[in-house]
């Protein structure tokens, strides 16, 4: 089930970016093969398997891709493929052989999707890098931080995931679609500097029209204004407030009880520290259960800040599902949500497989005849 059911991908493993765009692509019913290496590799953060949940969802072989036969399996599977994904620097799926040109030769419809921090070309494409990095270099970084204060590094959220996962999936089903008209696949090449770049996007047209500043924790976004900020409560458990339109505004006002006479004009940025301390003072007379009593569910913008323990047990989350239970470990539900075609739970992370579930997971996408003869021959992967 799923909106991508029948949809099938080769994944060569990878960490960031390219296992979270074939999670998501799975999530939503894409039949998603992962090609591991036969050697354990020191990729990503040592973990037991089951808590490595951008893995799951789909099944794995380990395959040699530098031994002839390894590499005939992966053109074989590539053959049979909608798309493929890789997230090694430029280069190196060519010195294997398993470059967009060959890939291509064998399969004119595929589309080949590739993610990097830098791209495919340029003075920085074969630059070891991370998620940081590229962020940095988009103009996201220096946004992040209070006034006064150093910029503050994000999660991985805008360049791993936002800026490569999220517009590597986006490509390759518009690659795909575009296929299915042409008949041609093409390579897709996510940056995840173009991608963190892309996500600035309205930012830039602020800066543009003079409505912000490069002085961090000065702008409505970025904790300058005193109504999009968070505080911390009696408990010291903290709250958020987004109330930027004025209706919001005013109704946050008038349910802490604030004239407004007593507060500087919404949009008064030379005021917003001193607003900005009445409300935490304010903030800190009560508990964070107490506000949310008070301002969760109306219009005043509102909401606790939660930890990932927490989020899960809101009545919001639980009501809609957006975290559900696999193997034992609470983790987001797929996303987003479709009404007819509705993915199946995903299935845990999982180790590559034996000889005997080889078989079982290359039918799906050879030949009996190919399967025995990969058997015989002893092929890599496979038969590890």
């Amino acid at each position: 089930m799923g909106p991508l059911a029948g949809i099938k991908i080769v994944e060569l493993t990878g960490i960031g970016p390219g296992p979270m765009c074939a999670m998501l692509l799975a999530d939503l019913g894409a039949t998603v093969l992962r090609i591991d290496r036969p050697e354990p590799s020191d990729l990503g953060v040592p973990r037991p398997l089951r808590y490595d949940l951008l893995l799951r969802g789909r099944k794995c072989l380990a395959v040699d891709l530098k031994h002839p036969d390894g590499k005939a399996l992966a053109l074989r599977l590539i053959e049979r493929a909608d798309a493929l994904i890789e997230g090694f620097r430029p280069g190196v799926t060519e010195r294997l052989g398993l470059g967009p040109e060959e890939c291509l030769a064998r399969n004119p419809r595929l589309v080949y999707g590739r993610v990097t921090g830098w791209g495919q070309e340029g003075p920085l494409a074969q630059a070891a890098g991370h998620d940081l990095n590229y962020i940095a270099l988009a103009g996201a970084v220096h946004a992040f931080g209070r006034h006064g204060q150093p910029p503050t590094p994000p999660l991985n959220l805008i360049g791993d995931f936002g800026g490569g996962a999220l517009y590597l999936a986006f490509g390759v089903v518009c690659g795909i679609l575009e296929a299915r008209r042409s008949g041609r696949g093409q390579v897709v090449d996510a940056a995840m500097v173009d991608g963190a770049a892309s996500l600035m996007t309205a930012f830039f047209g602020m800066m543009a029209a003079g409505l912000g500043s490069h002085e961090r924790g000065t702008n409505v976004l970025d904790t300058g204004a005193h109504f999009y900020e968070v505080y911390e409560c009696a408990d010291g458990r903290w709250i958020s407030v987004a109330a930027i339109e004025g209706k919001f505004y005013s109704e946050l006002l008038r349910r802490l009880d604030i004239d407004p006479a007593t507060l500087p004009p919404q949009m008064d940025r030379e005021h917003w520290p001193e607003a900005k301390g009445q409300l935490a003072a304010l903030f800190k007379t009560r508990t964070r259960e107490e506000w949310c009593a008070l301002l969760e569910g109306t219009d005043a913008c509102f909401a606790p800040l939660l930890t990932t323990d927490e989020a899960p047990r809101h009545p919001h989350n639980k009501l809609r599902r957006t975290y559900v239970e696999i193997d034992g470990i609470v983790q987001p539900a797929p996303a987003p949500r479709f009404s007819r075609t509705i993915p199946d739970l995903p299935i845990p992370p999982q180790p590559p497989a034996g000889l005997e579930e080889s078989d079982a997971i290359l039918a799906d996408w050879l030949e009996s005849s190919e399967i025995a003869e990969l058997c015989k021959r002893g092929t890599p992967g496979p038969a590890s």
